[in-house]
């Protein structure tokens, strides 16, 4: 069984190239989150896969920071509607960190990059302009202008007026892109008309000005040399772009189109992603709490044009749950379902880790940390105590004190609190949240309640129990008093939460100090 990524990678071997370049680009119109930055990481994948199969290829990525500004993103304030139409570039920086807004919003991806294993080459589409790159293809396209019309037509519903150019200069007046229309030229003078009033003239050597979308895209296929590009499905739309672009690669640039990977578009909580209304998550944020892989795991478990939606709060737990199933199936320690489920679950994991470790590294339960972290209130010692009480061990190093952990083990340990705290902090709801109250809270019980809390506690100053062990015995006593079980863990939750409702009753009880448990279920303190 393949992974999609290495079937990309075979198709791409099939292609008599000296090296594969897997393109990757960005529009810096606003944070980089997880949806428009797929590129990346999956340009990554394909070229990870590659180099696998000895074939010679480079991640490149193109900031397309050109761009005009049509939408102010989130955070700023409607102050920076007066830069819409202005290129990214152009723009400064809404805090003044940064050089301009372009690095204000790059440079924290970026940041993120070598924590993802991704190592890539970086361009500048501005930079790209004024240093000359595009001159000989900008000249080749207003050469044939008419014949990129005739391509633009064929996909349009209205066609281009007869001196449309394929070129945008920027206003000298007001320095806006998208408002400008190319009109005629000789040599390298361009000759524009703004909808700001102004009229003028440019030289193109001067990098005041970009081709139209297509066209450059179909440019920049050709200068790079480009094999290979994920983009986001709006892109792969019949007639869209790269119907367009592949085209104008050909017919003008004589250059063929790379291998598409059109993938969709992530949600957030069932919303589409938008950085103007502050709907994002960017990977910065994923890194807060859950290490790498496992956003390469979200990216690469399922084909890429099927639809993904991502919400950070309960959810995340169940796909951690499933993440660490997985990495249990790779390594032996937990049986698939299926063989079909065993060979798709190790093929995943395998295409998800940035290295791939000779032995399963030790994974305690996020979701039980999350209750160990608050019952312990952050001592990382008193949650690997808790851990151990509980079972939730590897055999490994169930009898190893916290003290004789080896570094890789603490590590582990140390990252996946950190993701519990940073969880519990920004995204957990407030059900999950609790305290062990200091004092008795004082909330009503009931006698059957206290009755319960009683005969329970004398249990635990007799024996000792497994969390298996303790919820059969408490199944018992709700029979002997004839109680329903909700009445009675309510019981304990009031008594040691201050709460209705709380974990998982017999873990959260033996994850307790078993003295202070008889004591509060005695009312004694």
């Amino acid at each position: 069984m393949k992974h999609w990524i290495e079937n990309v990678a075979d198709s791409l071997s099939e292609r008599d190239v000296p090296e594969h370049v897997i393109a990757s680009g960005t529009s810096i119109s606003g944070s980089i989150h997880i949806g428009n930055s797929c590129d990346v990481f999956i340009a990554n994948a394909v070229t990870k896969a590659l180099k696998n199969q000895g074939a010679p290829a480079e991640v490149i990525w193109i900031a397309d920071d050109y761009d005009p500004l049509r939408k102010v993103p989130y955070p700023l304030p409607p102050e920076y509607e007066k830069y819409l139409g202005i290129p990214y570039a152009h723009i400064p920086c809404p805090e003044g960190c940064c050089e301009n807004f372009v690095e204000h919003f790059k440079k924290p991806f970026i940041d993120t990059l070598d924590d993802f294993g991704i190592s890539l080459k970086e361009y500048s589409g501005e930079k790209m302009y004024k240093e000359g790159i595009y001159n000989d293809y900008i000249r080749i396209a207003l050469e044939n202008a008419p014949k990129i019309r005739e391509i633009f037509n064929k996909y349009r519903e209205h066609a281009l007026a007869d001196d449309w150019l394929p070129y945008n200069p920027i206003c000298e007046e007001c320095g806006r892109i998208n408002t400008t229309f190319a009109y005629g030229y000789e040599d390298d003078i361009v000759h524009y008309r703004c909808n700001c009033g102004h009229e003028g003239s440019m030289d193109i050597k001067s990098g005041k000005g970009k081709l139209t979308w297509r066209v450059e895209w179909a440019a920049r296929w050709k200068i790079l040399g480009i094999t290979c590009e994920p983009f986001g499905k709006d892109h792969a739309a019949s007639g869209g772009s790269y119907d367009v672009s592949s085209v104008i690669s050909q017919e003008i640039f004589n250059y063929p189109a790379p291998y598409p990977v059109p993938y969709e578009w992530i949600t957030l909580k069932g919303d589409a992603m938008s950085k103007s209304k502050g709907v994002f998550f960017t990977p910065g944020q994923w890194l807060e709490i859950g290490k790498p892989e496992t956003l390469n795991y979200f990216l690469f478990r399922s084909k890429p044009l099927k639809h993904k939606d991502f919400n950070p709060e309960m959810p995340f737990l169940d796909f951690i749950d499933q993440y660490d199933r997985v990495e249990r199936i790779y390594y032996g320690f937990e049986e698939p379902a299926s063989q079909k489920e065993g060979e798709k679950s190790k093929k995943i994991y395998e295409m998800s880790q940035i290295e791939l470790k000779d032995e399963m590294p030790f994974q305690p339960s996020y979701r039980f940390m999350t209750v160990a972290y608050q019952i312990a209130d952050g001592d990382i010692k008193k949650v690997f105590e808790i851990l151990k009480k509980n079972s939730q061990l590897p055999e490994n190093i169930d009898n190893v004190d916290f003290e004789n952990l080896d570094e890789e083990d603490l590590k582990n340990l140390e990252m996946r609190m950190n993701h519990v705290t940073n969880w519990l902090n920004t995204y957990a709801p407030e059900f999950v949240k609790f305290s062990v109250m200091k004092k008795i809270p004082k909330l009503p019980l009931g006698e059957d309640q206290t009755e319960f809390l009683l005969k329970l506690a004398d249990l635990l100053e007799e024996n000792e129990y497994t969390a298996e062990e303790l919820h059969d015995e408490m199944y018992n006593l709700l029979t002997e008093l004839d109680m329903k079980p909700q009445k009675a863990f309510q019981a304990i939750y009031k008594i040691i939460i201050g709460k209705k409702q709380g974990p998982r009753a017999a873990s959260f009880v033996l994850s307790l100090d078993t003295d202070f448990v008889v004591k509060r279920f005695r009312m004694e303190a």
